[in-house]
């Protein structure tokens, strides 16, 4: 039987794909621009923008038993009521840890909002589904990449907040786990690196990991908001300088998911740097 993965050519879903075509599985893969997918040779690639609802074909989901669900920005009840019509018997979602609704600054919030509705998509129409809820992503520290690369100093607040930030492989490796092995089904994995660091302590890992010093400068948020209005809408930034104001007092907690589904720890965030030297240098 085949392995379903949508958003197969982001930051997850790239690493996912690969991981199950190394396992010898059977994927299909889904890009919206299959021609630049750039996935492992063996995997079956279809362009397909899964937010239409043309694309949700009868052939999308011949002989797919099992299915990795990225939080697309809309159309996810479409896309899973078509799954389940065509056969799909294990969902794996994509979430987020704010879907948990854990903190008051999470209810409501873009991505509160977002992902509780993704997991209702799916948990509302099967029990066979494993929710993975990754927080902070490592990747979004390439904001600071243009400024390392220049050798700047980055700018940011509240450096002495501390967050977890996971490698997308780690969570990769996790759906990958929760996809391929039995007794996950119904179950809610938190997902974080293997660290809580302080901003601080973040930028250091990210020197030590394409070795060199990188400055670093704290700003206000107001001066923040100002860098990155032009790029970031309001309410983002709205929720991200919530959180990390909440994360000075309380910093985030490690949480056990990768190693509960992987049986090893996750990566560090050094290490997260030496994957991404090309995108954090110029040599």
């Amino acid at each position: 039987m085949t392995i379903l993965v949508t958003g197969a050519t982001g930051a997850v879903g790239r690493n996912l794909t690969s991981a199950l075509a190394s396992a010898g599985e059977q994927v299909r893969a889904v890009s919206r621009q299959p021609r630049e997918a750039g996935l492992p040779k063996g995997v079956e690639v279809v362009g397909a923008d899964l937010t239409a609802s043309s694309a949700l074909t009868a052939d999308l989901f011949d002989g797919v038993d099992r299915m990795f669900v990225f939080p697309i920005d809309h159309g996810v009840d479409d896309l899973v009521a078509a799954a389940v019509t065509g056969g799909v018997r294990r969902f794996v979602v994509l979430s987020s840890l704010a879907a948990a609704g854990e903190f008051a600054r999470d209810i409501g919030s873009a991505s509160h909002t977002h992902h509780l509705a993704v997991e209702r998509a799916v948990t509302s129409r099967t029990g066979a589904w494993t929710i993975l809820r990754p927080g902070t992503f490592a990747n979004n520290l390439l904001s600071w990449a243009w400024a390392i690369k220049a050798g700047m100093p980055i700018r940011a607040p509240f450096i002495h907040s501390a967050q977890a930030p996971i490698h997308e492989a780690d969570i990769a490796d996790a759906a990958a786990a929760a996809l391929l092995n039995d007794g996950h089904q119904g179950r809610i994995y938190p997902l974080t690196g293997p660290q809580s660091l302080t901003r601080i302590d973040q930028v250091a890992a990210l020197g030590a990991g394409i070795g060199r010093d990188i400055p670093l400068v704290e700003i206000s948020p107001d001066e923040f908001r100002a860098d990155v209005a032009q790029f970031i809408p309001e309410g983002i930034i709205a929720m991200l300088l919530n959180y990390w104001s909440d994360t000075v007092t309380e910093p985030d907690r490690v949480r056990p998911g990768v190693h509960d589904l992987t049986g090893r720890p996750g990566r560090t965030l050094e290490q997260w740097a030496r994957d991404h030297r090309a995108a954090l240098t110029t040599t």
